[in-house]
């Protein structure tokens, strides 16, 4: 199945975008993490649909933490991951900036619902691009 057919798919079950950037870098790595996935529900539209932070955005960030990032008291974190992170933000807001004039679910929608099936979808597909790119590079992940 193609990536976005994926992505529109998921979106269908009623998850939203940070929880579908988390449930496809699970199946990239051969997981399932339901308690992971409800936990990411709280970034939904802004975080609590707020309107503020794009859940691509924080979506993102925690896909790169999930590769990265230190889960257990024995493991240690990746030595660049607040780069790797600090980098795509920046990517994050020159992309959204340019187009859409802000990063925020509310600049990216612009008041205008019908904009979620417009934006989004091609928004996700670019941010799990740029992190598989991001972690790729740094030797996390085999594309």
């Amino acid at each position: 199945m193609e990536l976005f057919d994926r992505m529109l798919e998921l979106s269908g079950q009623g998850f939203y975008c940070a929880q579908i950037l988390l449930m496809l870098a699970l199946e990239a790595d051969g997981k399932e993490e339901p308690d992971l996935i409800r936990a990411m529900g709280g970034l939904n539209g802004g975080m609590g649909f707020s309107g503020n932070a794009c859940g691509a955005l924080t979506g993102g960030c925690c896909l790169l933490g999930y590769f990265s990032g230190k889960g257990e008291a024995e493991e240690l974190e990746d030595p660049g991951m607040a780069e790797m992170i600090r980098e795509f933000v920046k990517w994050f807001k020159d992309f959204t900036e340019d187009a859409y004039g802000g990063w925020d679910c509310r600049d990216i929608l612009e008041g205008d619902p019908s904009n979620k099936m417009k934006r989004c979808p091609e928004l996700v597909e670019s941010v799990f691009a740029k992190c598989m790119e991001l972690l790729a590079g740094r030797g996390l992940i085999a594309l």
